[in-house]
């Protein structure tokens, strides 16, 4: 008597309701997943973005280019080194050097993955 007026999921319910998540979970995952990885490739190319931009601003102002990535925040042009999202580190940038004229005119990804496009992160 005491249990027919106590109210409850049956075990068969809970198993159903269990299983139908975890089905959405699994549909869900890859999404996610890909969702990350475009967020990180944007924020790639935003850093790409201005690490350069900040390189030509301290050429303009000074005649040269800087002799390494961390003079750009030395000279205050940048607070710190933004972030590499690929390597979540900001001491892997590739520091790509002028042949001609001396110092770091170009910078790229430290990581060696592959981008979404199939091209390496360090060649963007």
């Amino acid at each position: 008597m005491r249990w027919q007026n106590q109210r409850g999921f049956t075990l068969l319910e809970l198993s159903i309701a269990l299983s139908i998540a975890t089905i959405l979970v699994t549909l869900a995952y890859p999404s996610f997943t890909q969702s990350v990885v475009k967020a990180r490739e944007a924020g790639l190319k935003q850093n790409l973005f201005v690490i350069r931009d900040v390189i030509d601003q301290f050429r303009a102002d000074n005649g040269n280019y800087p002799d390494a990535l961390a003079d750009l925040v030395t000279s205050g042009y940048l607070k710190q080194m933004p972030i590499d999202p690929i390597t979540k580190s900001n001491e892997t940038w590739q520091e790509i050097p002028d042949e001609e004229e001396g110092g770091v005119f170009d910078v790229r990804s430290g990581s060696e993955l592959v981008s979404r496009e199939g091209t390496p992160y360090n060649q963007w």
